[in-house]
């Protein structure tokens, strides 16, 4: 499988680095790739009364941009606050089963909680978020073991309460969707 990571907007070089390696190790034998050129917050997206873009409409951006990308998935950070009408946030999204997914780091960050800088946990939970909105894209649904990157977080305290990795059984859903 061929993933590539596409910054929208703007998106901190180490950051997408990070969640590279990361992913090098969390889904081995996947080529993984950071692109140079970023894909523009789509304006429509944008909720001024919220101050958040609605993510589902940054996703379908995703989505028709994903085509000029060869590439097996599409991985999509953003800086920008995302949400949808039923949450006051998310972390992120993807189509499941698709192609595309989409991530914040937004919320990610320590500091965002009154918390000094962390870049080490703030790379793993972008990491975290990555793995998990991946995992969508391969028709992965919500698991409910909350160590695993599939169980789904309602708060930072359960990004960081899972492991970067898939439970036993969300591991075998991997590799079948793998071998498809």
């Amino acid at each position: 499988m061929k993933v590539v990571i596409l910054p929208v907007g703007q998106a901190d070089v180490e950051t997408l680095r990070s969640i590279q390696n990361g992913l090098i190790v969390a889904l081995p034998e996947t080529e993984i790739k950071v692109l140079e050129i970023a894909m523009p917050v789509p304006k429509e997206a944008y909720d001024s009364p919220r101050r958040q873009c609605h993510s589902t409409k940054v996703l379908s951006a995703l989505d028709s941009y994903s085509s000029k990308v060869d590439a097996d998935r599409v991985l999509g950070v953003t800086e920008v606050d995302l949400f949808v009408p039923a949450m006051n946030f998310v972390f992120g999204e993807a189509r499941c089963p698709g192609r595309t997914a989409l991530i914040s780091l937004f919320r990610l960050r320590p500091e965002f909680y009154g918390k000094p800088v962390d870049k080490k946990l703030f790379h793993q939970r972008a990491l975290k978020e990555a793995i998990h909105e991946l995992g969508h894209t391969l028709g992965l649904e919500h698991c409910p073991n909350p160590t695993c990157i599939m169980f789904f977080s309602n708060s930072i305290a359960d990004t960081d309460r899972k492991q970067a990795k898939f439970c036993e059984d969300c591991h075998v859903l991997v590799h079948r969707a793998l071998e498809k």
